[in-house]
Parts: structure tokens; sequence; C-alpha cells
């Protein structure tokens, strides 16, 4: 497979997308006014801790303070930083044993603020590196899952153990796969000077600031993304290509042919068709090759996707038709959940089958589709319902969220009135405001919809009600008004 990654630089935004064999798998977007947090270290100080839920709000210097659940606090025995419930010990049944409020609190951030609510903390902090994960409250040697070679995992482990001679612990990341003793023991410098580094800072630093950054989002794909074979990285910044060169010959030397500076005259993004991907990501309505369709509707509890055939009629019969319309859904399902940043709860309706062999080899065609899904995926077999019910890891704010505001007019529902049903509302209004306030005439401000449709289809009714309250009616079109907007005026 061909995996290629396009940076595309602008004042304010960074963008970078992940194609596999040309086509468009994942969209990574930080803007300055909103870099991501995850993995930023802060000098928190504790406002409240609420002993019934188990956790603690931390004032960071955010716009909402942020949580932290006792399960993510190391705890302290003979002077040594250990887990609040690690494997032999006993859960600290009561967090106000390891924080109080007004205490000043090393802090690292695990989730994003989404939504409504604050970031994720922990204090069992993570530095990553090239190679490795250091957790100076750690004090084993992990690899990771996704190397599936028993040998090699033994082998770094191995070579690990053997290097390991201060405190802490480290976990061996993907991109380790092949790396010599001297690689790993360059990183393990490095992550010891970057936590020395860390502490003086967060002696120093005030409560409620920033004590250590991540890297930003052109180097961080270097980082995390070139261990799974990309052959080329596209930049069309001269100044970020310089910093990407200068990153990759300091930590990832072997990178640096990789990269390259793209100097074409048609914008990066538009000339491998990003561009377009994006803007279809934000529909609902996702066209198969088929001729089905999925529907694909986010809320805050959960995502739904809706397959549907479409014009899809098949060749042979109705169930071999719902059954290649599955098969195609399951594999676009899996590229969309990617591309969307979807996570939390997802619900997948697909179309009803029969026969059970079918269910089996959809929802393998599903697992199998996910797999280079780096998000942690779980799939639950199909409900009673006829339902595959599933969960994705969210780290990040989807790109709708990312990209997107609710619509002022209907405020995210999806739904406005309609200018029927605000025309029955002004009269209703009319009468009201007439029976209980004295006036020459009245001023019906409203949406050029609604007044179209009472100097039409309701100009009778607007004459009756003339009649009625014996004053005149005066009709004004608002172009700032909303469908389902408008005034009654007394004048």
């Amino acid at each position: 497979m061909s995996t290629e990654i396009l940076v595309n630089v602008a004042p304010r935004e960074t963008r970078a997308a992940l194609l596999e064999n040309g086509v468009v798998q994942e969209i990574h977007v930080e803007r300055t006014s909103r870099r991501g947090l995850v993995s930023n270290l802060y000098k928190g100080r504790v406002s409240r801790v609420l002993p019934g839920m188990q956790a603690a709000f931390v004032e960071i210097g955010l716009e909402r303070t942020a949580f932290l659940h006792a399960a993510d606090i190391a705890q302290r025995v003979d002077d040594t930083l250990i887990g609040a419930a690690l494997p032999g010990l006993a859960a600290v049944e009561d967090i106000r044993r390891l924080v109080s409020s007004g205490e000043d609190i090393l802090v690292q951030v695990i989730k994003d603020p989404i939504g409504t609510k604050g970031a994720r903390l922990t204090t069992f902090v993570a530095l990553p590196s090239r190679f490795l994960v250091y957790m100076p409250h750690g004090d084993s040697v992990g690899v990771s899952t996704r190397i599936e070679d028993e040998a090699e995992r033994l082998r770094l482990k191995g070579l690990l153990g053997e290097l390991v001679t201060g405190n802490g612990g480290y976990i061996v990341r993907t991109a380790a796969q092949g790396a010599s003793a001297d690689s790993l023991r360059e990183d393990m410098s490095y992550l010891a000077r970057l936590w020395e580094h860390v502490q003086a800072r967060a002696a120093a630093a005030p409560s409620g600031s920033v004590v250590h950054e991540d890297l930003p989002l052109s180097l961080r794909v270097l980082r995390d993304e070139l261990a799974r074979g990309v052959s080329r990285v596209l930049v069309d910044s001269a100044r970020e290509y310089a910093r990407m060169q200068e990153f990759a010959a300091a930590f990832m030397p072997g990178a640096a042919p990789a990269l390259e500076l793209y100097g074409g005259a048609r914008p990066l993004f538009d000339l491998n068709g990003v561009e377009e991907e994006i803007a279809k990501a934000l529909d609902r309505k996702v066209p198969l090759k088929s001729g089905g369709h999925l529907v694909i509707d986010q809320t805050e509890a959960m995502t739904t996707i809706d397959v549907n055939t479409g014009a899809y009629v098949g060749h042979r019969n109705l169930e071999e038709t719902i059954f290649r319309t599955n098969l195609e859904a399951a594999v676009s399902i899996a590229r969309q959940l990617r591309l969307r940043n979807l996570g939390g709860i997802i619900i997948i309706d697909f179309i009803d089958m029969r026969d059970e062999p079918h269910r089996r080899a959809v929802l393998s065609a599903l697992e199998r589709a996910l797999a280079g899904d780096r998000a942690q995926t779980h799939i639950v077999s199909l409900s009673p319902l006829g339902l595959v019910e599933m969960t994705r890891k969210r780290t990040r704010e989807s790109l709708e969220h990312l990209l997107c505001e609710p619509c002022p007019s209907c405020e995210g529902r999806g739904f406005i009135r309609t200018p029927e049903t605000v025309c029955n509302e002004i009269f209703r209004e009319i009468v009201r405001q007439s029976r209980q306030f004295a006036s020459r005439e009245l001023l019906i401000l409203a949406h050029q919809d609604v007044v179209d449709r009472l100097l039409d289809e309701e100009s009778a009714t607007l004459g009756e009600l003339e009649a009625q309250i014996g004053r005149p009616i005066r009709l004004q079109v608002e172009a700032l008004y909303g469908v389902d907007q408008y005034d009654v005026v007394l004048v």
C-alpha cells in the first residue's frame, strides 16, 4: 500500500492529510487559536474535590475547569509515587487522601475539551519521543500491541531492560520496530533531558500556566505516522519544510529523504482532491458506488449511521442486493469514521439480512476495514433489533465540530418551523396584542417567505383579522430574519 502525507500551511491553520493509494483516509486540522491540548503539561490548582464522584476539578488556565478522576492520580507511599489503584494495591476510597482544594499539582491533558465538557487530566505524566514513551511515575517496560511479531517484542523489551538504569517506566512505540540499541539510548537521553526541563519549569511556573506543550501538527505527523510505511511527505511551506527537516535530522534521520517541498502553482490539497473530500465529509449523505448511500448523524450522545440501498437494485435477488450493499457500506463506514474522526458510541443500522452467514460476513468486513484505524475500536455483535453497536476512542473533536457550528436558525436541531406555522403564530399574537394594548395599526416584521404567504394563501384570513380587530395590519420584510422569526409591532 502506498501511503503519503500532505501538509498544507496557512497563516492561521495547518492541515495534514493521510492518503492510502491516493484515497484520503484521515484529516488533521490545527488552528493557531484552537491548538489541541492533549499531552500538554500544566501546573494546575485544585478548585473543588468531589468525594461522591471520586473526582476533582482543576484550574489550568482554560475557559472551562478541567476534570481529574481518582484513578488518574498518582499517590505517594514511602516517598515513592505509585498508581492510585495499581494491581495488588487497594483502590483509594476517598479522593481527599490524594488531593485537596487549593493544592498545586502537575497534570497532563489526556482528552481535549469537547462540547461543554472540560479537559480530562492525569498526573501519570507520559512524554513521547520517536520510539519511546517515558512515564516518570511508572516502573515497568511495555511494548505496543501493534508490534505483533513476538520475537521483535522480546528483542525490544530485552534491549530496553538493559538500558533502563534510573527511575520511571517506558512503553516501546510501534515506530521502534527494527530500532537499534543506540537509537533507543538516544531517545532515553532526550526524554531524560526533557523531564528535567519539565520539572524545572513546573517549579518556577505560576499555577494555571503551561509547563510543556506537545509538538505542532506538522512535526507530530512525522513522529507518529512515518512508522506506518509512509513513502512521501509533501509540504507546501518552505519555512515549515525547513522546520521539519531540522526535526527529522535531530530525531528521525531516516525520515529526511521522504520530505519534499511542494512548489506547484496549484494548491496542494486541490491537486490531490483533499478539499473535495473535506467538503463531502461535512455532508450527512455519503453515496456508495453501487447506488446506495449512508446517512450519518452526529449527536452529543452518539453517532448513528443508516445504510440504504438507494438506486441499487442488484442483479439476482433482494437478499443478494442487500448483502452487497452492506458489504460496500462496511468498508465505507470504516473510512468515514477515520475521515470525520467520529468517536464515542456509534450505532450502525445495516439493511436487515435474513441469512446468518451474510450477517457474519458483513461484521467481518467491518472488522477488517477498521484494522488500519489507529483509534481503538470495539464492535459488539448484532443486537436483537439488527443494529451493530460499536465504540471508537475519542481523543479530539470531530471534523464537523472543528470546522462547523450549529445553525443560528435551527440551533442545531436540523428543523425550523414552516411559513404556515409561523403565519398561524402571527395571527394568534395579533389577537393577543390587540386585546391588551391600544394602537393605530399593527406592523408585522417577518421573513420574505412568511410575508409572501400572508399576501397570498393567507390574504383572506389576514383581511378577516383586520376587520375583527378594527385596525390596519401592515407587512414588512426583514432580510436578516430567519423563517421562524417575526415581530408584531404596535404603531
